[in-house]
């Protein structure tokens, strides 16, 4: 015990923030703390003298009564967050979780069980919900507070008291020790210029620095990660009358960092004088972790909402279209039976044809979609005449285009790449096929390659109805559509399989876009070189 700092270890097994009993080899209570008390509601004579069944629900008094005997048997010692998950029960007989850390030790007077009580309700409950977590922190630091404001006055007089009392500073002392050995926060005082003159080891197992490395020498700037925090700001310039608490990070001897929630006291003697500081810091990495994998949850469980909104959305427009379209054709085919009818017959047999086309073109998207996420989308790159697969796409589109539509293609430099010709048919048929769409009668869709040393650029651009900019920043995610293309056929996939297709390929793809003004479209490549090029051309 240092008395030089006028500090005692009886205030700390007052003020402590968990419940603390100790109990005789026979099971009797022998000695509470205020804060026990008041977990529990009832006055200290009230438990004095009881067993230790009077705490535990009455369920499980047979079996903690065995418990006993074989802790008695062998005594060992039980760090906080090791033990087992137990419930006690209150005077009122609401039960609550706990948290058991025990020890043991032995004086003239016989063996006893130190007991530290955590309430662990808390704990169970913040993984319900992330704003029940904030409340229940927020009410645990206003009870945090309470009760060390209400200690504070009270500690110089404490200080005195047992000094004049040996004996029982003594014993008390052992208690202590036993509390300031196995409490999972780091706790450690300072005399009144911040310099540190206790350290207990659990500050020494979490920060990695041993007592004796610290005590006379530094102050607890020395743990602090943000370096804007000055000794002053924690000492409040010597006139800290509330606790101050906050959270912060600390950082460790291997220069790792952790969450806290600190709490920083004055303590004053009867006079009213700063005597020193009390600081006591507890890790909250845990909790910070749950606040964190919570959020993610909740935001993953509000982007799949969205994409079954978009999909449902989606499905009930593009499926409804066709399926109407086989549908009535099928109901009419039946109708036409005469040989005359056979043109009439046709043309709904080829309407059928195009409507399951349509279907498929669909299907075959999710389907892309489906393997693109479970990886399933194999890379074959070879060398390919770039110039001659994107005319050979052009001719197959040709079918599509609309009155007095055109696609004028251009390129620059050597013709042969190494990419997979299959994906890259995919991307350009798609970004085509959308301009075609969406561009009106005779209007000129430009496309153009381009290689350069190393690269290959692709570019097409129309003057279609463009893009709303809000929407913009959407347009490669799964399901979804312009603001403006809402009477337009389209599922909403196409892009998204674009940029998947593209970033296999090690590529890049970008979009501007004025309303009403046209789209353009960039891919962009980094090639191997392949043979035949000539990079000095």
């Amino acid at each position: 015990m240092n008395k030089a700092t006028g500090i005692g270890f009886d205030a700390l097994f007052t003020n402590a923030t968990m419940g603390i009993m100790v109990a005789n080899e026979r099971g009797i209570i022998v000695l509470t703390n205020p804060f026990l008390l008041k977990q529990f509601g009832y006055r200290e004579e009230e438990l004095l003298g009881q067993r230790i069944e009077k705490l535990i629900p009455q369920r499980f008094h047979q079996r903690h009564v065995r418990h006993v005997e074989h802790f008695n048997e062998h005594p060992k010692n039980r760090p906080m967050g090791m033990g087992m998950d137990l419930y006690a029960a209150r005077k009122d007989g609401s039960e609550f979780p706990v948290e058991v850390s025990l020890g043991n030790y032995e004086t003239d007077n016989g063996k006893y069980v130190i007991a530290f009580l955590s309430d662990i309700s808390k704990r169970k409950e913040a993984e319900l919900a992330l704003q029940q977590l904030n409340e229940e922190l927020e009410q645990k630091i206003e009870e945090r507070t309470r009760t060390l404001t209400s200690t504070v006055k009270q500690l110089a007089a404490l200080i005195a008291e047992t000094e004049a009392k040996d004996a029982e500073l003594n014993r008390i002392n052992i208690f202590l020790n036993n509390i300031w050995d196995h409490a999972e926060a780091i706790i450690y005082v300072t005399d009144r210029d911040g310099t540190i003159k206790m350290f207990n080891p659990a500050a020494e197992r979490q920060l990695g620095y041993r007592a004796e490395e610290v005590i006379g020498k530094e102050d607890p700037t020395r743990f602090l990660d943000d370096t804007e925090i000055t000794l002053s700001d924690l000492l409040g310039a010597m006139s800290i009358v509330q606790p101050n608490e906050r959270e912060l990070f600390y950082t460790r001897r291997n220069g790792s960092r952790f969450p806290v929630s600190q709490t920083f006291t004055a303590m004053r003697n009867v006079q009213g004088e700063v005597e020193g500081y009390l600081g006591i810091a507890m890790d909250i990495s845990k909790r910070k972790k749950a606040e964190t994998d919570l959020r993610i949850a909740l935001e993953k469980e509000k982007e799949l909402g969205e994409l079954k909104s978009r999909f449902v959305s989606m499905a009930s427009h593009e499926f409804r279209t066709p399926l109407s379209t086989i549908l009535s054709s099928a109901y009419l085919v039946s109708k036409y039976k005469e040989k005359e009818d056979h043109p009439k017959r046709e043309k709904h047999v080829q309407r059928i044809i195009s409507s399951v086309n349509m279907l498929t073109d669909i299907l075959n998207d999710f389907l892309s979609v489906g393997k693109i996420e479970e990886g399933k989308i194999q890379m074959r790159c070879r060398p390919f005449d770039i110039v001659q697969h994107l005319q050979q796409i052009i001719s197959e589109l040709s079918g599509l285009l609309k009155k007095g539509q055109q696609v004028h293609y251009e390129h620059d430099d050597s013709c042969l790449v190494e990419l997979d010709p299959s994906l890259m048919k995919h991307i350009i048929m798609n970004l085509l096929t959308n301009a075609i769409k969406f561009s009106p009668e005779d209007t000129t869709i430009e496309l153009r390659s381009k290689l350069t040393k190393g690269s290959l650029i692709l570019t097409v651009a129309d003057k279609g109805i463009g893009i709303p900019e809000e929407d913009q920043q959407h347009l490669f995610e799964r399901f979804f559509r312009g603001s403006n293309a809402a009477n337009i056929q389209g599922t909403g996939l196409g892009l998204h399989i674009v940029s998947k297709y593209a970033e296999l390929m090690g590529g890049t793809i970008s979009c501007k876009s004025r309303l009403d003004a046209g789209t353009v479209f960039e891919l962009g490549f980094t090639l191997k070189k392949a043979p035949g090029n000539n990079e000095d051309n």
